[in-house]
């Protein structure tokens, strides 16, 4: 049984990855998430059912529109893939509870906001908003240990965030700001910190790969989102384990 549902479960984060593109590209244009339907960016013909399985319209078009020809960016079947995954993951971790409910909120609110970054350099105050209330009330019903330790962690992400912004005069955005009061809301004080730590990491590296490969200079802004969504991913799941093996490395 427990294999079925994790197979639903990869099915279920596999559309709702196709849809999470949606709603990370139109959010910030302020456009409508239903009308209108998928189509072609290029020649804007609207996209039947076989073009809209996830992942596998992908691969069965070889990346490309029906109709134009057009090259299709890879970023649709990567965030598909990786939403259904992560959903997949949960269920093998967690099991029916309350805290999958919260990881699975997580994990879209993480997905949504990297292909908007990705795409516009901007995490939406909408797409914060609308997860804020939901993902504060699968923390109420499943907190952590000790419960205000998801406050404390709210707090110390939405405030060493904004030091940081105010220090580096903007060097930091506003909406990872915000994020990371969600993040401190989910993953509480230590891990919180530890995300932010991973992040900078994963950020640093992909700067340096990217600003290579594209021979760019270095004052090219980079999106932090999703390196920011990558580290708290993988705290999310590894973060109690990280810091045992940091305490057993080093004391």
């Amino acid at each position: 049984m427990t294999v079925t549902y994790t197979f639903l479960s990869l099915i279920l984060g596999l559309v709702l990855g196709s849809f999470y593109n949606v709603v990370g590209l139109r959010i910030p244009k302020n456009e409508s998430i239903v009308y209108p339907g998928s189509h072609c960016t290029n020649c804007h013909r609207s996209l039947n059912a076989v073009d809209l399985v996830p992942v596998f319209s992908y691969l069965l078009l070889h990346g490309k529109c029906r109709l134009c020809k057009v090259r299709i960016s890879p970023i649709y079947m990567v965030m598909e893939l990786l939403t259904g995954i992560c959903f997949a993951f949960s269920y093998w971790q967690l099991g029916i509870s309350l805290e999958l409910i919260v990881a699975w909120l997580f994990i879209s609110l993480l997905i949504i906001i990297t292909v908007s970054d990705i795409a516009y350099m901007l995490i939406p105050n909408k797409i914060l908003l609308f997860f804020l209330p939901l993902i504060a009330l699968g923390r109420i019903l499943s907190p952590l240990e000790p419960w205000w330790d998801s406050l404390l962690g709210a707090a110390i992400g939405f405030g060493t965030l904004l030091l940081i912004a105010v220090v580096s005069r903007g060097g930091m955005g506003g909406g990872d700001i915000k994020l990371f009061f969600i993040i401190g809301l989910v993953l509480g004080t230590i891990n919180t910190l530890l995300t932010l730590f991973l992040a900078a990491v994963i950020g640093m590296f992909a700067s340096v790969i990217i600003l290579k490969k594209h021979n760019q200079s270095r004052k090219t802004p980079i999106p932090f989102g999703p390196s920011i969504a990558l580290a708290a991913i993988i705290v999310y799941f590894f973060g109690n384990k990280i810091m045992e093996w940091y305490k057993n490395l080093f004391f």
